[in-house]
Parts: C-alpha cells; structure tokens; sequence
C-alpha cells in the first residue's frame, strides 16, 4: 500500500496543471457515462437522441465540453474501421468542433480502446489518466475514475492487461470486427450483469463507502484542488471533502441525465429537464 500510494504521489506531482481562461459569457460543461450501445439499439437510441438534445441545447453557451469516460458501452477503433451507429452523437460532436467548442474526452473502463479517430476527426483533446487544471484560478480535478482509490485489485490487475499495447495489437489483429466487437459488446453485458446481481450502482451507503470519496480525500492532503469532478461511480453527489474543496460525480444518463456546469466561479450539478 505504501509503494501505490507513493506512485501515486509522484504522478500526482508531475502531472501538469493546465491553464485555462474562460471568457466572461461562457461555461465549461461536463458529462459522463453515456454507454451508448446499451443495452440494445432501441433503447441506445433513444438516449442518444436525448444526449444530442442536450448538445444541441449547450452549444452556444459552451467553451469546452469534458466528456469524462464510459461514452460507449463497448468501443474499438480498429485501424480502418470504428463500430457501428451513433451517426447523431458523432455528427453533433462534429458540429461542436466545428463551432470552435473545445472537446476534452477521457476513456472509461468500457471505451479504454479508443485511438486516435476522436483527435484526427474532431480535433478532441483525449486523455487516459485525471488531468488538472487551473480555470479562471479555480483548480479543478478531473478523471473517469475506474481503478483508483483504495481496493479494487482484480480490476486494476485486468486494466493493466486490457490496456497493454501488446494486447490491443493483438486483438486487433487476431480478430475479425465482426468477431472483435461481439466479444467486446458481450464483455461490457456481463459487466453490467455483476452489477445487477452484486453491488447495484445506484445505491448508497455512506461515503465511508464511497472509494472515488476516499480517494479525493487522499488526494486533497497531497494537492489542493477546488473541485474534483469524476465519472464511473453512475451516482450522482456533490459532496464536500474540505470546507474549500468537493467531490462531483457527474452520474450517468441511463438514470440521472446529470451533468455539471462551471461558470467561471463554481462548478454545479445540474439534470437535464428536455
């Protein structure tokens, strides 16, 4: 535990801030946990049109929009071909760009096989471990959150697998699309299946409990940040971890449709009405 939490304090340290000035009527918006593609076409469907609503609606108040993991419920970008739908996500996020809207994108533990298709088409800065940033002096926090925080070792040890470039290569290249993605869509389906039957998603306990929680709260003692917005956990909170410092899980949008605003001087948690 001492040499993780020291690796950790290490790249805490050499991860750079990122400076970021947002102007006077503009905001930053973030979002996560889409899982388009689940758990059938019908019902992705629906909410994809319901995600591009609320695109569609934020676009001329946004200067940057953080999409913080789990995009999809399954995703491999081989290397001449990218799976199958989502043509209205995708073309609003092409629109988006277009607008001069900075797009930020982290990988989840269901899209962690993203490439560069995201970068080359839409310009989207892609992230794959938390970023700090500095806005309009408020020092913001932000990451997926899958594998940190204390426990968790059997998915750690898998992520290290499945991020392995010696095994995306070989996936890629063993396995026929067809072939690849039934896999990948089936993996993600079993996913949510343990869920269902061990440890239901949107129920909580006490933040006692809550690992992305502590995990802020170990953070805070090495690094002072305003606001620490996190993905993954598919609950939404907005907690304090500090008197000047809050945790912000951002949800999802199979449940909540949550996502979160930062309007130059606070970040705020807010639903998605239609």
């Amino acid at each position: 535990m001492i040499y993780l939490n020291s690796i950790l304090i290490l790249m805490q340290i050499l991860n750079i801030l990122k400076e970021i000035s947002l102007l006077s009527n503009k905001k930053i918006f973030f979002a996560s946990d889409f899982h388009l593609g689940a758990p059938n076409h019908t019902e992705s469907l629906i909410r994809e049109k319901k995600i591009c609503d609320w695109l569609d609606s934020i676009k001329s108040d946004a200067q940057i929009l953080f999409l913080v993991g789990d995009l999809f419920d399954f995703w491999y970008e081989y290397k001449h071909s990218i799976p199958k739908g989502y043509s209205r996500f995708l073309g609003k996020i092409a629109e988006l760009s277009d607008l001069g809207i900075e797009i930020e994108i982290f990988t989840g533990n269901h899209d962690m096989w993203m490439g560069d298709f995201f970068s080359k088409e839409f310009g989207a800065n892609m992230y794959r471990n938390p970023q700090k940033y500095n806005i309009n002096g408020k020092k913001i926090y932000v990451g997926h959150g899958d594998g940190l925080g204390p426990g968790d070792y059997g998915y750690k040890f898998l992520k290290k697998i499945f991020e392995n470039k010696i095994c995306r290569f070989l996936f890629g290249r063993l396995l026929h699309p067809n072939l690849g993605l039934k896999i990948g869509f089936l993996w993600a389906k079993q996913s949510w299946s343990k869920h269902d039957k061990i440890q239901d998603v949107y129920v909580f306990k006490s933040l006692d409990h809550e690992i992305l929680y502590q995990h802020c709260k170990f953070l805070e003692q090495i690094e002072h940040f305003d606001y620490y917005i996190f993905g993954h956990r598919h609950y939404k909170f907005d907690e304090a971890i500090t008197e000047n410092s809050r945790y912000i899980n951002l949800g999802d949008w199979i449940k909540f449709d949550t996502f979160a605003t930062f309007d130059g001087t606070k970040v705020e948690l807010k639903e998605w009405k239609g």
